[in-house]
């Protein structure tokens, strides 16, 4: 899905993010809205401008949280009025992005994970002379959809790094697990990780039924013996999948993508070895962030390629610094 990116653009990359003062110390079908407007910060609404914050987050991933979390507090701190909503169906998102352009939103920041189905939704939003930034997913398809600026992980190189990390450990059969049918994000991690990895298998299991995901990882993991990794792509994931190793008695070892509190204590627990972070709350607080600076100082952030947020890895070496962060919903 993506091609690898030289270190001097991650540098660089990360040199924006430092720029702006950013610290990452940190149900199918309905709409969730949430005007932003107490708290730290400037008054909402005080910039003068409103902001459509609209993703493909599933009801219970707990990394939804740190998305919105940081989209919250830069609107706080920019005087934004915040406008969220979410629906995991494509055609639904596509809906709510439609629904920004028609209120006359100042600017919209979206998620990007079908952009096929998003690309009629956007394009109306850019003929309406509304600024579009993306962010989490879709990095190899936002320019051509019309977006300004784009604030993720390279998940292609994400899902190289993760695979080299395994074959150095030694792994061989490794099981990527994608828990949302159609995600290009999620696809380009495993995709990644079987480049470094020949053996990797995935299996497509429904990221919004925990007990659902535990089951078809416990039947799969009985069956073969063979596997000696899981590969999750989200953390809700990691914790099912920890319950489908003991029951099933496999010895496979566990990596995840993504972090929540439950994670990164299993991480200090020895029951996951490593994850991939990506730094949500950094993608939510820089989109907003973003689009004030664009409407308010015609900014550019990115010198025309995307910031990247990640990969960044947590282990057993760093989680006793990280975890307290986890426990505020910032990383």
């Amino acid at each position: 899905m993506t091609t690898r990116r030289s270190r001097g653009v991650r540098l660089a990359a990360l040199a924006a993010v430092v720029a702006l003062g950013v610290t990452a110390c940190s149900g199918g079908g309905r709409e969730k809205t949430d005007d932003t407007t107490s708290g730290g910060g400037n008054a909402a609404g005080s910039s003068g401008y409103t902001i459509a914050f609209i993703t493909h987050e599933t009801p219970g991933d707990t990394f939804w949280d740190k998305i919105k979390a940081g989209a919250q507090q830069a609107a706080k701190d920019e005087g934004v009025t915040l406008k969220y909503s979410n629906d995991p169906d494509a055609s639904k998102q596509a809906v709510l992005i439609q629904n920004a352009v028609d209120s006359k939103v100042s600017g919209i920041a979206t998620t990007l994970v079908t952009p096929n189905a998003l690309a009629g939704a956007v394009k109306s939003a850019t003929d309406a002379k509304i600024p579009v930034v993306g962010l989490n997913s879709g990095i190899d398809q936002y320019k051509q959809l019309g977006a300004l600026m784009y604030f993720g992980s390279d998940e292609t190189l994400a899902g190289q790094t993760a695979g080299q990390r395994i074959a150095q450990a030694g792994g061989k059969h490794p099981l990527c697990v994608i828990q949302q049918a159609g995600s290009v994000a999620l696809e380009a991690r495993c995709a990644g990780v079987k480049s470094a990895v020949a053996g990797t298998e995935n299996i497509q299991v429904n990221g919004a039924d925990d007990a659902a995901v535990t089951s078809t990882l416990q039947a799969k993991l009985s069956q073969d013996k063979s596997i000696d990794y899981i590969v999750t792509l989200g953390a809700p994931q990691a914790i099912d999948s920890i319950k489908a190793i003991d029951a099933s008695g496999s010895k496979a070892k566990l990596a995840t993508f993504d972090l929540n509190q439950e994670a990164a204590q299993d991480i200090q627990d020895g029951k996951i070895e490593f994850s991939i972070d990506q730094q949500p709350y950094v993608q939510g607080y820089m989109a907003v962030t973003s689009l004030y600076l664009y409407l308010k100082n015609g900014n550019d952030i990115g010198g025309g390629k995307a910031v990247l947020t990640g990969p960044s890895f947590v282990d057993k070496d760093n989680i006793a610094t990280i975890l307290p962060f986890t426990k505020n919903n910032t990383r």
